[in-house]
């Protein structure tokens, strides 16, 4: 954590935005609709169930294509912020998204990039550790794109606190040249900013299918602005900052949950020991006899 900012009202009406979430249209005799963030009035993702038991989740979509960086910022981004609102960068960024409320947060994040399925992916392990795999599928769920994992920690002994950065297209689509004139900027001692529009999403599980019925707390930033920065960062092993957009409207949690998010992006960055709580459990159920399928109260 660098700086926060107070929450604040941003945006233009909707119908207006470039960004905005919203919820799948219901048809006769479908599922449950989806959550979705969209881009130009096309589904670009779709996001966590609004149950609050179903996984966390962004799984991009096939009309996922577009950046929304802005030319007017990119010199007063290549470099460091000192403020999340210094130079208008806020009010710059808030004019591509729906009106609402928003917590602005300046942090500073060293990005790992995740390929889904492979070493890292949460998605396959903390993921699958707490819920299982899916039980139609009988497998993870599935991202469809590459990300990067730059923080956890936390938040009590039955809930932790995983972060992710989210790229609108996936890094092969990056301009390899820019991404090595940041390599070697950031190799030169230079910070650059991100900005990114986010959410947090409190999920926890109704039923004990995993090891650890914990509850998951997802910080996740969908880049509007650094897609080369975050590749480059990732491949230097360098520092970027990441101005976050956090929507206080459109995330599931609890507004006493986002207010806690400051301090708990403060702390060290720790990994959860996973499975402890229930682990437990089962060795007092083989010590009592019970039947493997029980849980003691």
């Amino acid at each position: 954590m660098i700086k926060t900012g107070d929450p604040r009202s941003l945006g233009v009406p909707s119908s207006e935005a470039r960004l905005h979430f919203g919820t799948e249209l219901q048809e006769l005799g479908s599922g449950p609709r989806r959550r979705l963030l969209m881009v130009d009035d096309e589904p670009a993702f779709e996001l966590s169930f609004y149950c609050g038991t179903c996984p966390l989740l962004f799984r991009r979509l096939e009309t996922a294509r577009e950046k929304l960086s802005l030319q007017s910022m990119q010199e007063r981004l290549t470099g460091a912020l000192d403020d999340p609102d210094d130079g208008g960068v806020i009010d710059a960024f808030g004019a591509l998204l729906a009106e609402g409320a928003y917590l602005p947060l300046l942090l500073s994040v060293e990005p790992r990039l995740i390929i889904p399925g492979k070493q890292g992916d949460y998605f396959s392990r903390e993921q699958v550790t707490t819920w299982g795999i899916d039980q139609f599928w009988g497998l993870p769920e599935y991202p469809h794109t590459p990300y990067y994992r730059t923080f956890e920690t936390a938040v009590d002994a039955g809930a932790h606190l995983y972060e992710f950065v989210v790229p609108m297209v996936p890094p092969t689509w990056n301009e390899r040249e820019r991404v090595k004139e940041y390599v070697a900027l950031m190799e030169q001692g230079t910070v650059p900013t991100a900005v990114a529009i986010s959410t947090l999403d409190v999920c926890q599980p109704s039923l004990g299918l995993g090891d650890d019925p914990s509850a998951h707390w997802g910080l996740t930033h969908f880049l509007l602005d650094g897609h080369h920065k975050l590749e480059a960062a990732a491949t230097a092993g360098r520092p970027v900052l990441l101005l976050s957009l956090l929507t206080l409207g459109e995330s599931l949690a609890a507004a006493e949950d986002c207010a806690r998010l400051p301090a708990l992006r403060a702390r060290p960055s720790s990994a959860r020991a996973t499975g402890t709580l229930n682990q437990r459990r089962r060795s007092r159920l083989r010590a009592n006899n019970a039947h493997p399928g029980q849980l003691d109260r």
